[in-house]
């Protein structure tokens, strides 16, 4: 059941991606509760079947859109990222997965968040290259971010953080920022298109 949603989810589903990613976390032995939400997010599908992707021909600009969650349950010390990036008008890329490591504030959240989703517009970037739909150079993805913390730091050229594994996502997303690959432009949370993929999905952003 959970490979088939994450089919869903890869394809043309990033609404679910939060609670595919959360579900997928039981695998080795979930329990009736976990069941019971894989039976409402198959019936979610089922009920907004019409829902679709769409883009258009009129628009060639890539951006990008970084958020975190910060803590939300006492027995998980890890936060969750999430990320998107929209091209032609439309999602080409997201993902929603729990951090690897483990943030001490809100800002070393969105940063670990802001790092990885660095890492997928550096390959996009690459890969848009390669068939050649813009000229070389191609010029810069902007990556939102609604954490001002975060882009205060990562425009900051020195890290005096404690933590080493943050201090190695803040030089990643430095040269990213150096190389031109990237530029973070602050955003409001309302407008930040990544927000849903931290976090479980609310009946008013369902369309």
């Amino acid at each position: 059941a959970i490979g088939s949603m994450m089919y869903a989810t890869h394809c043309t589903r990033p609404d679910i991606a939060f609670a595919v990613s959360k579900l997928s976390q039981y695998t080795v032995n979930p329990g009736t509760e976990h069941w019971k939400a894989v039976g409402r997010v198959l019936g979610y599908l089922k009920r907004t079947s019409n829902l679709e992707l769409t883009y258009t021909s009129s628009s060639r600009i890539l951006e990008g859109y970084s958020d975190a969650s910060w803590i939300d349950r006492t027995n998980d010390s890890k936060s969750t990222s999430g990320w998107i990036f929209t091209l032609a008008g439309g999602a080409v890329s997201w993902a929603s997965k729990k951090q690897t490591c483990i943030a001490h504030s809100t800002m070393e959240a969105e940063l670990i968040a802001l790092a990885a989703a660095g890492k997928e517009a550096e390959w996009i970037r690459d890969l848009l290259t390669d068939i050649r739909l813009w000229d070389v150079p191609m010029p810069c993805i902007p990556m939102y971010c609604d954490s001002e913390a975060t882009l205060s730091k990562v425009y900051n050229a020195v890290y005096n953080g404690g933590s080493r594994h943050i201090g190695l996502r803040h030089n990643y997303v430095r040269q990213l920022l150096e190389s031109g690959t990237i530029k973070v432009v602050y955003v409001k949370t309302s407008k930040n298109l990544a927000d849903p993929f931290t976090k479980p999905l609310t009946r008013d952003l369902v369309v």
